[in-house]
Formats: C-alpha cells, sequence, structure tokens
C-alpha cells in the first residue's frame, strides 16, 4: 500500500495540538475500514489484592496499538490446534474475562494415578507469544516428584527451557503435563520426598499417590478456587436429573455414530461414566441405560 508524501507529513503544531491523532482516512472508493485505535489503559478484571489465582487481568499490551487483536487471534488459533489434538481425559476452558488464562479438568486413565481427576489452571504471559513459557498451576497439590508440595506449579521449563516463538505451543504444554503422570522423572524433582519414596520406598508411595486421588477427587464437588463463570464445576449424582441427562448422551451418540458410520462415541467427543466411577466408559452396552 502506498501513500503519499503530503499524507504522511504532520506539522509541528497539529502534532502539539493532537497528542493522539486519529489514524487518517482512507480513500472513499476503498472498501476496507481499520478499527479505532484502543485505549492504552489497562483494565482490570478483579482486584489488586485478590487471592492467587483469583484476579484475571487483562492488559493492553506492547506499543504497537492493534497489539491486543494479533494476540486474541494468535490465542484462538492455539485453542483451536488444543481441539485437533484431541487429548484425551483433557477439557479445557478459556476464563471469560482474559484469554490468556485457561482453566480446565485432567482425568488420568492408566498407571499409578489412575482415577485422578486434578483441576489446572494454566497462565500465559501478557507479552505471548514473545514472552516466557506459561505458568501450569494444578488447583490442589497433587504428590508427584515434579509438582510443587504446596503452590502445585508444574515444573514446565524442564520441557520448554526457552518458549520459541511459532515452534512451541499450548498444546505441547498440556501434552507434557499429561506425560509425567504415565513415565515419572525423579532427577531435579520440585517434590524431594515424592522423588525419594517412589526410588526407594514404592509402597510408601503408592499410598501417599492414593492419599492426593481422594483428596483431589473430594474436592471436585467444591467450588473451584478460579473465580470464573466458565470453571467446570460438578454435582452430586441427582436421580431425578442425571439418569435422563446420561440416556439423552447416549442415544444421541448412537444416532450420530450411525450417521457418520462410526461405532465409537469417542470418535464424536462424547463419554459416559458409571455413577460414582471415574472409569470411562464404564458401560460397554449403552442401548440399555
Amino acid at each position: 500500500m502506498s501513500t503519499s508524501s503530503e499524507q504522511m507529513s504532520v506539522s509541528p503544531d497539529a502534532m502539539s495540538a493532537s497528542p493522539s491523532p486519529s489514524p487518517p482516512p482512507r480513500p472513499s472508493t476503498d472498501g476496507r475500514q481499520l478499527p479505532s485505535i484502543p485505549s492504552s489503559v489497562p483494565y482490570n478484571a478483579g482486584p489488586p489484592s485478590a487471592a492467587k489465582g483469583n484476579s484475571l487481568s487483562n492488559n493492553n499490551r506492547g506499543s504497537n496499538g492493534y497489539g491486543p487483536f494479533f494476540q486474541e487471534y494468535s490465542l484462538l488459533a492455539e485453542y483451536n490446534q488444543l481441539h485437533q489434538q484431541k487429548i484425551p481425559g483433557l477439557y479445557v476452558m478459556p476464563c471469560a474475562k482474559t484469554p490468556l488464562v485457561w482453566s480446565g479438568l485432567l482425568f488420568i486413565r492408566q498407571g499409578l494415578y489412575q482415577g485422578g481427576a486434578f483441576r489446572f489452571t494454566l497462565t500465559i504471559p501478557d507479552n505471548y507469544p514473545d514472552g516466557d513459557c506459561p505458568k501450569f498451576v494444578f488447583e490442589y497439590p497433587v504428590f508427584h516428584p515434579l509438582i510443587h508440595p504446596e503452590t502445585g506449579e508444574v515444573d514446565i521449563k524442564r520441557a520448554f527451557p526457552r518458549w520459541r516463538k511459532n515452534v512451541n505451543h499450548l498444546w505441547q504444554v498440556f501434552l507434557y503435563v499429561k506425560k509425567i503422570f504415565y513415565k515419572l522423572e525423579v532427577k531435579s524433582p520440585s517434590n524431594p520426598e515424592a522423588a525419594t519414596l517412589y526410588d526407594q520406598e514404592m509402597e510408601m508411595f503408592k499410598n501417599r499417590v492414593s492419599d492426593s486421588l481422594k483428596e483431589a477427587k473430594d474436592r471436585l464437588l467444591q467450588p473451584p478456587n478460579l473465580e470464573d463463570p466458565f470453571a467446570l464445576r460438578f454435582s452430586p449424582w441427582n436421580e431425578a436429573v442425571h439418569p435422563d441427562t446420561r440416556r439423552q448422551m447416549i442415544n444421541s451418540s448412537q444416532r450420530q455414530s450411525s450417521d457418520a458410520g462410526s461405532a465409537n462415541p469417542s470418535d464424536l467427543g462424547l463419554s459416559w461414566m458409571e455413577a460414582g466411577q471415574t472409569k470411562i466408559f464404564s458401560r460397554d452396552d449403552a442401548s440399555s441405560a
């Protein structure tokens, strides 16, 4: 796009009279139109004194006025990539007040942590994708060598020492976090006690893991720590509501599987569980539900 020198030049008087000039108007023959430059004043979605993990904020980042638009587009593309990966047992939702915070739930279905259901929060740096790697924190600290016993934070830098723009992606972070529950590492642990027990006292380690899984499961019915309307919430089994909902989901999966030529409801992103169970697809005969 070319612009004449007369259009680009601005007199000093004009600069002093209008410290925040509007973009020059496009010719009427050009159907394109740029959005107005957003305000550079940041806004906060929560009080600065809010408890850790409860304050969601979104600021206009960088000197480029259109930076936030490109950043949100990039984050939306990352979220779409995450959907395409179809990572089993992972449920993620961006927060309502800022695209820089994602919350969700991770189910572990095999191995030492089988039956685990863990809430988490992923916090993305303000200057994404140019900044450091995201921060991944479990709401309840899981007993694990690579999870901090007090904060619940996962050592993401172990896998991403330097976050590389256009090379590293957010779905890779989720894949790494899931992997640590199946292939345990004890070198340079965030929880030295868990690493020592895993190396030297396996039975005691299993007992501690079992206690941790039970704690996490009991906390699922409590409101999430994150003050966000999109955060996943759970309620006890209600005979007046849930059986009919499950029946509708199973019948819907059968119809859609037939239309799509697939007999596997998981291909459609659908699943169900037995009441009080965490085992996926615990009913083989879906038609009898």
